[in-house]
């Protein structure tokens, strides 16, 4: 398989999953030197949110380590996504469902977490999820500051491990 260059994304709102993946990828591929060969940007599949700026605890987290969470909302476009990005990165299998039913092959679409080291146990030898939602990255939007955390945990990890595989 020839690396992916061009990266989206993908979460229900676009204010707290993907713009923090957006933010920590783009942080860690600066990080590596490989950032100005890749394409990455990230959307929501619905469109409560679009033009807003992440979640303000999104926010919050990411820049107790440094990050910056650069995207504005906005919502999936199949027209022009499935075209554009040779990766769409769903947060959960519900996102990956709603993204082929809107057209993208499902050899573009992958679940975040299949790069997180530490859910290797929870894939089969296909790297697809052992358990209907073992590999979800949750939703932060109702809960506490501390499902932030959860999440930017996840995601640094699911970001390096994804950056392995590019590099």
């Amino acid at each position: 398989m020839t690396p992916p260059r061009s990266l989206l994304f993908v979460c229900l709102g676009n204010i707290c999953r993907s713009p923090m993946a957006e933010g920590i990828f783009i942080h860690h591929a600066k990080m590596r030197q490989v950032l100005e060969n890749l394409a990455v940007d990230s959307c929501g599949l619905g469109s409560w949110h679009v033009g807003q700026s992440p979640d303000p605890r999104a926010i919050a987290t990411c820049a107790k380590h440094g990050i910056e969470l650069p995207s504005i909302a906005r919502q999936f476009a199949p027209s022009t996504d499935i075209e554009r990005f040779d990766l769409l990165l769903a947060m959960d299998e519900t996102n990956a469902k709603t993204l082929e039913k809107r057209g993208a092959p499902r050899s573009k679409i992958r679940l975040m977490r299949s790069f997180d080291v530490a859910a290797e146990q929870l894939l089969d030898d296909q790297g697809q999820p052992t358990q209907t939602g073992a590999i979800d990255v949750p939703d932060p939007y109702y809960g506490g500051d501390d499902g932030f955390d959860q999440v930017f945990e996840m995601l640094t990890r699911a970001c390096e491990g994804l950056l392995d595989q590019i590099d």
